[in-house]
């Protein structure tokens, strides 16, 4: 094993290749990617596969609109197909404080280029005809969003990144992060010792330790989501948006000939837990029975559990530590990190290589809570 590398990345999830990636395409020698798994093994390959740019956090609209250029031409320029299905995101809205906050992203979002739109309950079951109207009052469109194969996505970014002489260790844990007064010079692993003087963290749910390591606070919870998928449903719209009911948490889209279900649990608990349990499914029942009680009379054929990695304010922490060089961070995504791996990924290689990013991520530094300036993220399930 090369026992050195310029720049370690912990983790092989959709951030982590992407960072890998793009570090590697600008021309970074001794790319190393280590994941203590295999790649996209963690929350990624675990996601729902939303793609959107509909949020209310301007940084986020702008991060999930230049990930949404990138999924869009992933095909050919990486030559895999990532099962892109640009069907929309409907947002399903029961209360005056829900339109009003919707119509105000929106109008953050139509200035950021981003053509979502407010549309009536009838509008909202044409698109998605599963659905009731019963106390909706408006809903929220955007036709250029949608979903992909998150494990395709990975693939698709580590096989570039070797094409560009990056490394990647898989099945390889990080059980250290060595330094010299504040200054990084190796990471330990379990294949042994690693020298560099950069680490980037995108180790996700478990980034927490990760920080510990040279004592930098990265505030993230991880948190079990469930996902149902169903059998075929007979006549599925092949254009049928991802849909959630936004008082609800639910959420479906197609997958395959069935659909895919989720939807949060309020009695969840932090922790690393990822077997399955029942114990969310009266509450599924009952939000399915008040939105789309057609979804009631499928048969569940399978499912999974997920961790979420979660932060104080639902938004991510993106940048470098000030209290040793050179640790940088991408991580604590709530829920959104899948659908802005593209974009991420550009920005940490810019902040690696002294470049000016696309956009400002500052404002998503970790210490934004520790200085009492948190960054709500609001269009969030």
């Amino acid at each position: 094993m090369n026992t050195h590398a310029s720049v370690v990345v912990i983790g092989g999830g959709v951030i982590g290749t992407s960072i890998a990636y793009h570090l590697a395409a600008a021309g970074v020698r001794d790319v190393l990617l280590v994941e203590r798994d295999d790649l996209a093994a963690g929350s990624t390959s675990k996601a729902a596969g939303g793609v959107r740019a509909q949020f209310s956090d301007e940084l986020n609209v702008q991060l999930g609109a230049r990930s949404l250029q990138a999924f869009g031409r992933f095909g050919e320029e990486f030559g895999h197909d990532i099962g892109l299905h640009r069907v929309g995101y409907l947002f399903l809205l029961s209360t005056p404080e829900e339109v009003a906050s919707f119509e105000a992203s929106v109008r953050l979002q139509n200035a950021l280029g981003v053509p979502s739109r407010m549309i009536d309950p009838a509008e909202a079951r044409r698109l998605s005809p599963l659905i009731t109207t019963d106390g909706l009052l408006a809903a929220a469109f955007s036709p250029d969003d949608g979903h992909c194969t998150p494990e395709a996505v990975v693939q698709g970014y580590a096989d570039a990144a070797r094409r560009y002489g990056a490394r990647i260790l898989r099945r390889t844990a990080v059980t250290g992060i060595e330094t010299r007064g504040d200054t990084v010079t190796g990471v330990t692993t379990t294949l042994g010792p690693i020298t560099t003087d950069t680490v980037i963290c995108a180790a996700g749910a478990w980034s927490r330790s990760v920080g510990a390591m040279v004592g930098v606070d990265l505030p993230v919870q991880p948190l079990r989501r469930q996902i149902a998928v169903t059998e075929a449903v007979p006549g599925l719209p092949p254009d049928l948006p991802m849909t959630i009911d936004f008082s609800t948490t639910l959420y479906f889209h197609s997958e395959g000939p069935g659909l895919l279900v989720g939807m949060s649990d309020p009695d969840e608990r932090p922790g690393f837990a990822t077997d399955t349990h029942d114990r969310w499914i009266p509450r599924l029942a009952a939000a399915l029975e008040h939105r789309a009680p057609d979804i009631l009379e499928l048969r569940r054929t399978g499912g999974w559990a997920g961790l979420y990695e979660i932060t104080p304010d639902h938004n991510a922490l993106i940048g470098e530590a000030h209290t040793v060089s050179r640790f940088l961070y991408a991580t604590g995504f709530s829920g959104h990190g899948f659908l802005q791996g593209p974009a991420v990924g550009e920005v940490v290689r810019d902040l690696y290589l002294g470049r000016v990013p696309f956009v400002d991520v500052t404002p998503l530094s970790a210490g934004r809570f520790a200085a009492d300036a948190p960054r709500p993220e609001v269009n969030c399930v």
